[in-house]
Formats: C-alpha cells, sequence, structure tokens
C-alpha cells in the first residue's frame, strides 16, 4: 500500500470547532475522568470505606462518560475507556500483598508503571495510546472533526508522532515506577510520602510539556519537507 504524500493541500485543514461543543466535551472529560473521580474517592475513604471499595465505587464515573459518549455521539470514548482501565487496576493492586505505608507507596509505583505499560504494548495494535489521547483532545468530538482527526493516520510523518510520543509516555512512566520503587526502600516513609506526588505530578507535567512542544516541532517539520517537495516538483516541472 502506497504512503500518501504530505504536500500542499493534501494534509486536510481541521475542520472548524463548535465552541460550545469543545468547551462541553472538555468539562465533561475532565469532570467524569478526573474531578469526581478523585473527589468520591477522597470522600468515600474519609468514612470508612476500604481503599478497594472507594476506588470501585469511583470507577463509575468514567462508565457515566462512555455511556454519555454512547447516547451523544453513537461511540465509545476510548479517553473514558483507558480511565476506567486505570481505575479498575488501581483498585485490583491494592488488595495484593501488604497494606504498610512502604508497601502502599511501591503499589503507587506499580500503577504508573502499568500505565507505561498500557502504553507499551498499544504500539503493537492498530492504533497507538496517544493517538487516541489526541483525538480527545485535538477535536470536539464531532462526526467531522473526529473523520478529520482519523484521516491524519493515512501520513507516515502523524503517524510517526504518534509513535514516538506513546513510546516516550510508556518509557517515562515505567521509568519514573522503577525509580520510585528504588527510593521507597532506600528513604525513610515520612519523606516518600512527600517526593512521590511530586514525582508524580512533575513526571505528568514534563511529559504534557515535551508531548506539546514536540507535537509543534514535528507539525513545523513536515510542513518544512512539504514545501520543499513541493518546491521541488515545480522545479522538475
Amino acid at each position: 500500500m502506497s504512503t500518501a504524500q504530505e504536500l500542499p493541500g493534501t494534509r486536510p485543514a481541521p475542520p472548524a470547532r463548535s465552541g460550545g461543543a469543545a468547551a462541553l466535551g472538555w468539562i465533561l472529560t475532565i469532570g467524569l475522568n478526573v474531578v469526581a473521580p478523585i473527589i468520591t474517592y477522597n470522600q468515600l475513604h474519609d468514612h470508612g470505606w476500604s481503599e478497594f471499595g472507594a476506588l470501585l465505587a469511583s470507577s463509575a464515573w468514567p462508565v457515566l462518560d462512555s455511556v454519555i459518549s454512547l447516547a451523544w455521539r453513537r461511540k465509545l470514548d476510548e479517553f473514558a475507556i483507558v480511565t476506567l482501565v486505570f481505575l479498575v487496576i488501581t483498585a485490583v493492586v491494592s488488595l495484593v500483598g501488604a497494606h504498610s505505608a512502604r508497601a502502599l507507596l511501591i503499589k503507587d509505583s506499580g500503577v504508573t508503571g502499568l500505565f507505561g505499560l498500557l502504553c507499551l504494548v498499544t504500539l503493537l495494535t492498530p492504533r497507538p495510546l496517544m493517538f487516541y489521547f489526541g483525538r480527545k483532545f485535538a477535536t470536539d468530538g464531532t462526526p467531522e472533526s473526529t473523520a478529520w482527526w482519523n484521516g491524519l493516520w493515512q501520513f507516515e510523518g502523524f503517524r510517526r508522532t504518534m509513535i514516538v510520543m506513546t513510546t516516550v509516555w510508556g518509557v517515562g512512566y515505567l521509568a519514573e515506577a522503577a525509580v520510585r520503587v528504588v527510593l521507597a526502600y532506600l528513604l525513610p516513609t515520612d519523606t516518600m510520602v512527600v517526593i512521590s506526588p511530586i514525582m508524580i505530578y512533575g513526571v505528568l507535567g514534563a511529559l504534557a510539556l515535551w508531548t506539546t512542544y514536540y507535537g509543534k516541532r514535528s507539525k513545523a517539520e513536515g510542513e518544512r519537507r512539504a514545501a520543499e517537495a513541493a518546491a521541488a516538483q515545480a522545479t522538475a516541472v
């Protein structure tokens, strides 16, 4: 199968986005997949629920997001599905082994490590994980914008960008998990309780910033190569 050439005019521009639909999509995504599960978990755990029970109950919110997406757009939301899988993995990990303070810190590392592994496993599937995350946040969820994003997969440069992003996130989180496990054994628990969340959010922030930079650089590089190819083609004619 031939690879589409990224020449000017062949790579479609994104369709006009609906500001209201995009804003509502962001609110639902962040609210149901991030804010609501955290609040639910903290409230239930503070009121005597076990970690497993609180995590399992908080996973109902991503399920609701998938139901809304299915009813509204007639398709499942991959972002909500990944969030749900992540919460279920967290709940299962919380049941394994001892429940000392050090063990809980190691379990947290296991969860982020499993997410990194999930990223790498999706490299063996038709689309890597960052393709779906990118579609979630780069479109407003309408059929037109979704079709535009899906159509970008035909371009070799776009495919390479998604694969590299997924690889970096996977390796990054596996490395972060490994370092936190080692530190959990080397440092006092009180110190790790402070360091652990800093590492979690620090790595997340660093990966997010790198993803933004790399995405913009890849786009600029693709436009440059397309312009050079067009100029060479015009000269040949």
